[in-house]
Parts: C-alpha cells; structure tokens; sequence
C-alpha cells in the first residue's frame, strides 16, 4: 500500500470538493462536483475516482463544510469548521491577504485577517451566492456561464435586488419586458450579488488591502470578479485568487488531516473502491438532501446494529435494517 497521504473533503451545500496530497505536501489529486442533492453517490463516486487515480493508498482524512459535519462524526474523523479550514489555508498559502471574500453555493463570506481579525457569513438566505446566480440565469434561458459571456459585452448596469431571489426576479423581468439587453441584464445580476455580499456583511467596515477571491461562483465567472473589483478598486491594493480557488476549503482541511486517523482505500477486483466496513455505512445513511426531507436508505448487514445518534427509528433484521435520518 502507497505512503500515507492527507486527504481534505469538503462537502458544501451544492458541491463536494477534494483534495489529496503527497507527504511532501504535493496536490496528486482534486476533484469538484456537484452533488445535486445527493452527496451518498456524489461520496462513493469521488473515492472511485481517488482509487483510479492513486492506487491503494492510505490516507489520512480532515473533513469540512455545511454537509460535512455528519460524516466526520460517524467516521471518527476531524472536522474542521469551514471558515477555520479557509483561514488555514490562506495563512499557508496566501499570507499577504489581508481580506478574503468567498462566495459558495448557497452562502457568502468575508473575513478579515489584518486590522482586527474577523470573519462574517449569510445567515439562512442564499440571496448573493451561487444558487442566486443559477435563479437567475434560468431567467435569462442560460446557465451562470452562459450568464458570464454575456457580461463581457454589457453597456449598462441597472438596480437588482439580490437580498432575494424573489424580488430579484421581480427587478429582472420587468427589465427584459422593457428591452434592455440580456447582456446589461447579466452584468446587473453580478453587481447584484456584490452589493448584497458588500452591504449585507461588511456592513460598514470596509474592504482594504489585498483581497483573495476563494469559491466556486468566483472562480468560474471572472465577469463577477470584474465587478468586485470595479467597485473595491478605490479601496483596494491589489485583487488575486489562487488557481484552485474553488477547492481551496478543502485544502485547508487537508492541512488539518496530519496525524488524524488512517482511512485505508484498497484496489479490488470489481474496480470499485474498497473502504472499511464502518465507513460504507455511513456513506449509505448520509442521503442529505440539505433541505431538512427525511432520508430512507437500505442496507445489507449480518446482525442488528446501533447507529447513533445521527440514526433514528432504526429497525433491524437479521440481514437487513432501514435508516431513516430526519436532519
């Protein structure tokens, strides 16, 4: 079996992210997916494609994120709070940063690393982040990158809610009712999202130095990083964002996975990844589907077992028990 090597997994409200390094601290693996709702497969697939990428190996495992709490209990494994994992990692990697704006899936954050330390993210609403942009790109007949290339020809930027989908909408179509281009449209929705993020969590204190850019929706739509910094640039240094941006939580979390427990992922004859007993139960119960719906998962064992507390009305037969998890 292969040297041990850190593992960070960072399960998010829409994707799942992950990050696999050397001894040395060398990336041999990363990976970004969605999940759709369905981290159980989007899990095993994701240690299929470290097993046909690596070989057998043994890793050692930190994991983070909103959907990743549950996982790492039921593993024993460490889990390290999100912005924790971020700050981590910027401290190791981009230690000139004195803000950082992350935009996720369906949350947002700045934090604050010189001139008083401090960190602040959205609350229940997901108005400003990713599954915002999605919204409103429906909107428009595209997707967020069909949404991006039309922000590189705008001429116009127009008043968009973005506190909430909702009245965002209600801004938006009455703007394409009027014939204003999809292309200003588009531009006004990305300005949206950096009003919301700017007013809605820095609240006053302002944005000063050199900013990082972490997550998804920045990584992928550099039209949202130009009006960021369009409108940072009076106080603002300097802009920058890493080339993993998007998986940098999860390389924060891997930096936390030195001298965790050793989670071993053998090669088997049928090709598909081979994890201890215990971990194949866990993948099977965390169903989540991150809006509160109860989960039923099947799974095949020789004899009753407990679950824990992540596990309720639990019955068991001889071959056979029913999960059913209510989050």
């Amino acid at each position: 079996m292969a040297e041990a090597a850190n593992l960070g997994i960072d399960v998010g409200s829409t994707t799942v992210k992950a990050i696999l390094t050397n001894i040395d601290g060398e990336i041999i693996f990363s990976e970004y997916l969605r999940h759709y709702s369905d981290i159980k497969s989007t899990v095993m697939t994701l240690l299929k494609h470290i097993k046909d990428s690596c070989g057998a190996c043994e890793m050692r495992v930190a994991i983070t994120g909103s959907g990743g709490l549950l996982l790492s209990k039921m593993l024993s494994l460490p889990f390290v709070q999100e912005v924790v994992a971020t700050k981590k990692a910027v401290e190791a990697f981009m230690p000139e940063a004195d803000v950082v704006i992350e935009l996720g899936g369906e949350d947002a954050k700045i934090l604050y690393l010189t001139g008083g330390s401090e960190q602040r993210m959205n609350g229940t609403c997901a108005g400003g982040t990713g599954s915002f942009i999605d919204q409103m790109a429906v909107l428009l007949k595209t997707n967020a990158l069909g949404l991006n290339k039309l922000a590189e020809n705008h001429k116009a930027i127009y008043p968009i809610a973005a506190r909430c989908g909702v009245f965002a909408k209600s801004d938006v179509q009455p703007l394409l009712n009027d014939g204003i281009s999809k292309e200003d449209v588009a531009a006004s929705i990305f300005q949206a999202v950096v009003t919301q993020t700017i007013s809605g969590l820095a609240q006053g204190r302002p944005i000063r130095g050199n900013v990082v850019f972490l997550g998804g929706p920045l990584y992928f739509l550099p039209e949202l990083r130009k009006q960021f910094e369009i409108t940072l640039k009076d106080k603002a240094e300097s802009f920058s964002m890493p080339e993993n941006a998007q998986l940098f939580v999860a390389k924060g979390a891997s930096l936390f996975a030195d001298g965790a427990k050793r989670l071993p992922l053998k090669a088997h004859a049928s090709h598909e990844p081979v994890i201890p007993e215990e971990a194949q139960r866990v993948i099977m119960v965390i169903g989540i589907d991150g809006v509160g719906k109860t989960i039923r998962e099947t799974c095949h064992r020789t004899a009753p077992q407990s679950h824990g507390r992540a596990a309720r009305d639990v019955s068991c037969a001889a071959n056979q028990c029913k999960h059913t998890y209510t989050p």
